[in-house]
């Protein structure tokens, strides 16, 4: 293997799913399986065999899979002390997983010899090395996690390498370090690794990291600089605590970065995609924040930053944001300039310049709105409806007349009713709808309105409703932006409403939801605004 090379060992499917809110089906990790593999991910570790129903139920499916590149592993410990190799319940049941590759977690650390195993320095050695030994004899590949082998080294060098010795004897194809308990500096780790490599050969050593002291990704990526041929982590850095080290932001770095390459180095294109896949099968919402992959990765506000970047995107950009399949975005507030709205209003399909006349009068709009608490960063189709406002290009689908809505409890339970009344093309619809709340409420009313005239409007949802007090000084009187998110089967959307009065803030987002879903599904309008 080419010293530029580097191998990539996903855990997600064990390690990841020990985080807090972490749980996927059965499904669920066969669908990952294939997503990771068609990625190009060299290992990927399915889970403890024999240790529960779940993970029984996906090594006896795993193998159905015609996967096209990736090794699966199955993950176990050594065997007990003062038992044989052969007869470890544990050790059966990887070899009974029918995977080609297994991952033994061996102790390095004195303290839990003594402490945790109860056994000797010299039989924890003989564990280690019988272990390997036998599923090596039984056709497996098998891969040394030395669990805690920083801690184990700092306490006691020699010992913690004669551990790895053992593996090695036992015929291991990789000594992976592990920092457990994710408490070592990038200095001192980097050190610890480079020792090992030159005492072992770089093609030997990987590194495990975890994020306790949020260095999970250097301490990865110093370990490749020290060396280290093989690196383990999760998907969105997934993990108990705090998690482990983040392999979508450590390959992007490795290959753009440091001049690193993996089998996966060609499909990083498909990065952001990845990332976004397994939040989904996660039930998480996307870290905004997170780099190279976030919305908010290479978003620009400042409009001296936004301007910069549209003249030379290298200016405010580290990478081209489609390298990982992700993309630029400019974002409006009172902060922006002409070059900002220009550039936000070019991306949402509008063709003007900073010679367009009414591009004065839609920036005074903008920033006379965000001095009042409107903020559209999540809310580009409040924007949108906003630049075509001020273009004379927004068609008026229905003006309203009026809505009401009460809120009551009857016989123990609360329920909502909210009355609207829309006038469409000279027509009036009166429209009454109940629902747990008065949001939900004002929207199924508003969209039963809607449909009799734009059946297109059934097919979208309110997903997403998010509220925040602006001004709380002014205790029940403060003025509340709220934000929704609505969808249909193609995509979503956001919008902003500002007002003293929740609901009408609400009314206002959903006015907004409802004329941004007519809009984009070729509906015709009366008149324009």
């Amino acid at each position: 293997m080419s010293t530029k090379s580097v191998k990539i060992y996903d855990t997600t499917l064990r390690d990841g799913t020990q985080g807090e809110g972490i749980s996927f089906s059965v499904t669920d990790k066969l669908l990952i399986t294939e997503r990771l593999d068609q990625f190009g991910i060299d290992y990927i570790e399915g889970g403890f065999p024999g240790s529960n129903p779940r993970d029984i139920a996906y090594f006896n499916e795993v193998g159905k899979l015609r996967l096209k590149h990736a090794k699966i592993a199955a993950f176990g410990s050594t065997r007990r002390a003062g038992t044989k190799a052969s007869e470890d319940a544990q050790l059966q049941s990887l070899l009974a997983s029918g995977v080609p590759v297994m991952t033994l977690v061996g102790k390095t650390w004195l303290l839990h010899v003594h402490e945790i195993l109860r056994t000797t320095p010299e039989e924890n050695l003989a564990m280690i090395e019988d272990s390997a030994r036998f599923l090596v004899a039984n056709g497996r590949e098998v891969i040394h996690d030395a669990e805690h082998f920083f801690d184990g080294f700092k306490d006691n060098p020699e010992y913690a390498l004669r551990t790895l010795e053992a593996a090695l004897r036992g015929g291991a194809s990789n000594l992976t370090l592990c920092d457990t308990n994710g408490g070592t500096m990038v200095d001192e780790f980097q050190k610890i690794v480079a020792r090992v490599v030159k005492e072992f050969g770089a093609d030997k050593v990987g590194v495990h990291c975890h994020n306790d002291c949020g260095l999970g990704v250097a301490l990865s990526l110093a370990g490749v600089n020290a060396g280290a041929a093989l690196v383990q982590g999760t998907m969105n850095g997934y993990g108990e605590r705090t998690g482990n080290s983040n392999l979508i932001t450590i390959l992007p770095s490795l290959f753009l970065k440091m001049g690193r390459t993996a089998t996966c180095a060609p499909n990083l294109s498909q990065l952001r995609n990845l990332s976004l896949y397994l939040d989904e099968l996660a039930n998480l919402r996307p870290d905004g924040k997170a780099p190279y992959v976030g919305a908010s990765a290479f978003a620009h506000k400042g409009g001296l930053h936004a301007n910069a970047a549209q003249k030379v995107k290298s200016s405010y950009e580290h990478i081209d944001p489609a390298l990982v399949g992700n993309h630029t975005r400019v974002l409006v507030s009172d902060m922006a300039g002409r070059s900002s709205i220009v550039m936000k209003a070019r991306a949402l399909g509008f063709n003007i310049d900073e010679k367009t006349p009414e591009l004065k009068s839609l920036i005074e709009e903008l920033k006379a709105l965000e001095f009042r608490g409107y903020e559209f960063e999540a809310a580009d189709a409040s924007l949108q409806l906003l630049i075509r406002k001020a273009l004379g290009q927004r068609p008026q689908f229905f003006d309203v007349e009026g809505y009401r809505v009460i809120v009551e409890r009857h016989h123990g339970e609360l329920f909502a009713e909210a009355t609207v009344k829309l006038r469409i093309d000279g027509q009036s619809y009166h429209t009454v709808a109940e629902c747990t709340g008065p949001v939900g409420a004002l929207d199924k009313a508003l969209r039963l309105s809607l449909e009799k005239v734009y059946p297109k409007i059934a097919e979208m949802e309110l997903r997403d409703f998010k509220v925040r007090i602006l001004e709380g000084h002014h205790g029940t009187g403060s003025r509340t932006r709220v934000l929704i998110e609505s969808g249909d089967t193609q995509s979503f959307w956001g919008t902003v409403g500002v007002s003293d009065n929740i609901i009408e803030a609400s009314w206002e987002a959903l006015i907004d939801s409802v004329n941004y879903k007519l809009l984009n599904s070729g509906a015709k309008a009366p008149t324009l605004a």
